[in-house]
């Protein structure tokens, strides 16, 4: 049961030789989901050996081009390649209108439907579920209309303890009415309280991707207890007034967010391209947080499962 996250471009506005404007794949459960679409993204699915077709959703934090130039050239792409699933996309208003007239001028005819989903950025809320995810939309302070994204994994179902059946002779219907979270009533009228017998198999894991922004001790907040916290770090801390003009974050900000998030790993990016490494950004993050890696394109990041012990 994966949880993944591969970096397909880690640059701000400018992409470089090398590197690549914003745009990750996250891996849920073998479902496959699109954060940001910067120019050159296909390419970059193509590099690390993520199957486009297995893309249905795609999340857009803002429609500044850095984030959403890729989305087109993807879209027809797909219908070359015989597509007929339908592809969600998560973005701020006027996505929709922007779509249309991408089909109006382009792709007429592409084989599949095109469906679009206009975020409230103003609102923390659910956008999206299905059986095994959520994802909730987190606001951001930028320049333009702009919103991060909470993915949670679902609790898992309960599962009954082995030692619990043997103990109690359980039917299959208390079988069932125990996953279901219920108390069990026995033949002789005792009631066994339903954590007793049951317990959770893994804990409910969460990435958070907060993309263009800057600091917003609101936005951590709302993100508190993820995994992993994805926070742009455009700038330096040097480069703090020009990160306040440009409604970004620096590097000890991103920092400062995940110790308000409680995250357990911090990843930044969205970097400026007057820094030819990242290697001092990471160093200057982990002076304030600890565990902080620097995205990088191919970069991968496993939230590894933790699995409870029915006893």
């Amino acid at each position: 049961m994966r949880f993944e996250i591969t970096i397909l471009g880690s640059r701000a506005a400018q992409p470089t030789v090398e590197h690549y404007q914003t745009a990750q794949v996250l891996n849920v459960h073998e479902q496959l989901y699109l954060l940001d679409c910067g120019e050159g993204a296909q390419r970059q699915i193509m590099r690390y050996g993520v199957h486009p077709m297995q893309i249905n959703n795609v999340f857009l934090s803002h429609l500044h081009g850095d984030h959403c130039y890729g989305l087109f050239p993807m879209i027809s792409t797909m219908g070359l390649q015989g597509r007929r699933t339908p592809l969600h996309i998560y973005a701020p208003a006027p996505i929709e209108a922007i779509v249309e007239n991408h089909f109006k001028y382009f792709d007429a005819e592409i084989g599949y439907d095109v469906v679009c989903h206009t975020i409230d950025t103003t609102k923390h809320q659910l956008i999206y579920e299905n059986k095994v995810l959520e994802v909730w939309s987190v606001p951001l302070r930028h320049r333009v209309a702009c919103a991060g994204f909470l993915f949670r994994e679902k609790q898992p179902p309960l599962n009954v303890r082995k030692s619990a059946l043997d103990r109690y002779g359980l039917s299959i219907a208390q079988i069932v009415a125990a996953k279901q979270g219920e108390d069990i009533t026995l033949e002789d009228g005792t009631t066994i309280a339903n954590e007793e017998i049951t317990y959770r198999p893994y804990e409910p894991r969460s990435y958070a991707y907060l993309s263009d922004t800057a600091y917003s001790a609101k936005a951590a907040r709302l993100v508190k207890g993820c995994d992993v916290l994805f926070h742009e770090a455009t700038y330096a801390d040097a480069d703090r007034k020009r990160a306040r003009q440009t409604g970004h974050s620096t590097t000890l900000q991103a920092a400062k967010a995940a110790v308000e998030a409680g995250a357990k790993q911090l990843v930044i990016g969205h970097f400026s391209n007057r820094y030819d490494s990242t290697e001092m950004l990471q160093k200057e993050a982990a002076t304030v947080f600890e565990n902080t890696i620097a995205a990088n394109e191919g970069t991968r990041i496993t939230i590894p499962i933790i699995r409870n012990n029915e006893n």
